[in-house]
């Protein structure tokens, strides 16, 4: 061998060894996937476990000692305690961030994840305890990678590194090793040390508060690294990722990163975005992998990548009960168990986990697509729809309306938000768009009908309403110029992390505050 080859042959043993990194590690995964199987048939059995290991683990709490729960030996005993809201265990909240154990779970709680504010504060702030991190968030992550990789025998994930996009975090109070924060940011700080060694940015540049500085950051630090996968909120990464083509030239992310095969994401619905992802990368082995991880616990992940639906994953620290949507303003609702609910019936989703959430309202709406096992979509958020005349739209019927939209005029949606015009000077009452296209559809009229229509096929509410124009006219849509929901944000102290712009409202605040820029 001359002695000039040596370093050749050095690369390709290493690439090698790098290549066959993946199937090394596949089998690790294997135990995962036999109990992921036992959803199809244990539904109750499983969920039961997972009720009874949480009431057992905190008879000893003060609200453990409040509710009788060493008595509590069923689910119909325990489906007459009292469902519970942020604002209800607000000060329970408040107390155990000062410092008080036993409150709401065993032991002294660290983290606490910041997340969007209720009609009486400005911000939630969401108890995450050891055991959440293990056996919920974290479960998460594995099992993301053991049905990516069930469903890509091909993979080479491992061969590369994950760019995590995190938010930041600050001290709590004044306790000692308390945290704060986004929850991606508590998930980073509290990664274990070997998982470090296969994602980028560093934990410095990871829970940088300031977003406009982490972006040229993780970019500076990342174009020379091989990366695999991504994971965070499809629109904070779209702005890494544009940054990214500025910086280098490119016109394709596959470009820069050859080896990148998957986007787990989650936080906000990717309709909205696959088109502009598609545009920025334009590799055939690229994946999309929908998850459901929320401040409150990690909860569904995509495990067919043709079906939009999620797995409902059934065996962490969660248990989960559900109010039919119609029923929701009731003074006594129904509320049933995982193993009650029924296909295709919209529900706002209950949860009991291993952070002190007990018959918890996390605020979201799913329907059911299958059972055994359990696959859903989200459809919303409780308070994220738009119903002042009795149309009754939902998120989900908004995003298939402009995907439609979309395909019949060529356009490509940034970002989007609406709310109802009660009356107008001329008497007239609609729905108001405020839309940034990253491709302007050719005709705006048109976009606006063809959405229209679109909306009266999905949702019979809304056709009823439109009949003959007599209660809700032909929608308004308002173009935003670029950066207007950015600039939005900013001024809310929003950017980065988990924070999302609000899809529907029934009231006018945020879209007037949005126009009000607009006129500036």
């Amino acid at each position: 061998m001359k002695k000039r080859d040596k370093p050749y042959i050095c690369i390709l043993i290493y690439l090698s060894i790098k290549m066959n990194i993946t199937s090394l590690l596949r089998p690790l995964f294997a135990h995962r996937i036999d109990a992921i199987e036992r959803y199809s048939y244990a539904t109750e059995e499983i969920q039961s476990a997972v009720l009874k290991k949480l009431i057992a683990q905190s008879t000893e709490t003060e609200w453990g000692k409040k509710h009788s729960y060493i008595t509590l030996k069923t689910y119909t005993e325990y489906s007459k305690l009292p469902v519970q809201t942020y604002e209800d265990i607000k000060a329970d909240i408040d107390r155990m961030r000062h410092g008080e154990a036993d409150v709401l779970w065993r032991g002294k709680m660290k983290w606490y994840a910041k997340s969007s504010g209720t009609t009486n504060d400005k911000s939630k702030f969401i108890p995450v305890s050891s055991d959440g991190l293990k056996h919920i968030h974290y479960m998460g992550g594995k099992d993301a990678l053991a049905l990516y990789l069930r469903s890509n025998p091909k993979s080479r994930i491992f061969s590369g590194k994950g760019l995590i996009l995190g938010g930041s975090h600050s001290p709590n109070f004044n306790v000692k090793g308390s945290l704060v924060g986004d929850l991606s940011a508590i998930l980073i700080e509290n990664i274990p040390s070997i998982a470090n060694l296969i994602r980028v940015p560093s934990k410095e540049i990871a829970l940088l508060s300031d977003f406009e500085e982490k972006v040229r950051r993780i970019a500076e630090s990342t174009i020379r690294t091989s990366v695999t996968n991504l994971s965070g909120v499809p629109s904070w990464m779209m702005s890494v990722l544009k940054y990214i083509l500025e910086q280098t030239g490119k016109q394709d992310i596959s470009e820069v990163w050859p080896m990148l095969e998957v986007f787990f994401h989650g936080g906000v619905s990717f309709t909205p975005y696959r088109e502009q992802y598609k545009q920025l990368i334009r590799g055939e082995n690229m994946h999309y992998m929908e998850t459901y991880n929320a401040s409150e616990g990690f909860f569904g992940l995509q495990d067919d990548l043709t079906d939009p639906a999620m797995l409902l994953m059934i065996d962490y620290d969660v248990f989960y009960e559900f109010i039919p949507l119609e029923e929701l303003e009731e003074p006594e609702p129904t509320v049933v168990p995982l193993w009650g609910v029924e296909v295709g019936k919209n529900y706002a989703m209950l949860i009991t986990t291993s952070c002190g959430l007990w018959r918890y309202m996390i605020g979201d709406t799913v329907k059911f697509t299958q059972k055994d096992p359990y696959k859903f979509i989200i459809t919303g958020r409780t308070k994220s729809f738009i119903n002042a005349f009795g149309e009754e739209l939902m998120v989900d019927n908004a995003e298939k309306g402009l995907a439609q939209a979309c395909a019949a005029t060529g356009a490509i949606i940034n970002e989007y938000t609406a709310a109802p015009v009660f009356m107008d000077a001329d008497g007239k009452c609609r729905h108001q768009w405020l839309i940034e296209f990253e491709k302007m559809p050719a005709d705006i009229a048109l976009f606006g009908k063809t959405l229209d229509k679109a909306l009266q096929q999905i949702n019979s509410d809304y056709e009823a309403k439109r009949y003959k124009d007599l209660t809700l006219q032909l929608p308004e849509i308002i173009v935003a110029p670029t950066g207007l929901f950015h600039r939005w944000l900013k001024e809310k102290g929003k950017l980065g992390g988990q924070h999302k712009v609000p899809r529907l409202c029934n009231t006018r605040q945020h879209i007037d505050e949005m126009l009000q820029l607009l006129s500036h």
